[in-house]
């Protein structure tokens, strides 16, 4: 179990200098004004527009980070200060939103299934380990009883949003990947803006790849706990 720990620690630590990271290249992006004065709900309604969609509405929300693409209703939910503002940071989220559109649009394999998993998923996250306690409670090292089937359940659903979270991984890398080539193709933004865009992208994408080991490391340790005591 000692190695565990370390892993678990090295990926703590990993998600804090990419969290940190991210924050302090977004703060240095959002003073990068674009030279062509476009703000980021201007950048998504050309994005669009440049892909033939035209059922998809660029929308305002509340809040930070709070930037999404929501296939049910078809709409880019970008926040205010994404929505409002000129910068690099601003037109490189704009940009990966719109690519989710995109991606929706193509019927993007991956988004589909990533689609299909989400009302599993929304349960699974929530009780998988509720699940997992209320089965060792009920007596799961008696044998083949109700207490494992019950942790067994509970193991099968943090496993359902394991691999949710390695799913969203070519979700949101293909979505940055649109979002740049558009940005560079079209000569939205300037050499210098594009470098910028870019490292952002990057970096908000290795936060996914975190979330992903973390809940990897996560269900390594359950496993271990299960059926390490068989």
């Amino acid at each position: 179990m000692g190695s565990y720990y370390l892993l678990l620690g090295v990926i703590a630590l990993f998600s804090w200098i990419v969290s940190s990271t991210l924050k302090r290249k977004f703060a240095k992006y959002s003073k990068t004004r674009l030279r062509n004065g476009m703000s980021g709900a201007e950048i998504a309604e050309k994005m669009l527009s440049d892909h033939g969609i035209s059922d998809v509405k660029v929308v305002s929300v509340k809040g930070q980070l709070t930037d999404h693409y929501n296939p049910k209703n078809r709409t880019v939910n970008l926040s205010e200060a994404v929505y409002h503002q000129r910068n690099a940071a601003a037109a490189a989220v704009a940009a990966h939103e719109c690519g989710h559109a995109v991606q929706h649009a193509k019927a993007y394999s991956w988004l589909q299934m990533r689609s299909t998993m989400v009302p599993m998923v929304s349960i699974a996250s929530r009780f998988s380990t509720m699940v997992i306690f209320v089965g060792l409670l009920l007596g799961f090292g008696a044998g083949l009883g109700l207490g494992y089937w019950v942790v067994l359940l509970g193991f099968v659903m943090m496993g359902v949003a394991t691999l949710f979270s390695f799913v969203t991984l070519p979700v949101e890398y293909d979505a940055s990947n649109r979002a740049l080539a558009w940005l560079k193709n079209r000569h939205i933004v300037s050499r210098e803006e594009y470098k910028d865009a870019e490292d952002a992208l990057r970096w908000a994408a290795r936060t996914y790849l975190v979330a992903a080991l973390g809940a990897l490391a996560t269900l390594v340790y359950w496993a271990l706990q299960i059926f390490g005591r068989r």
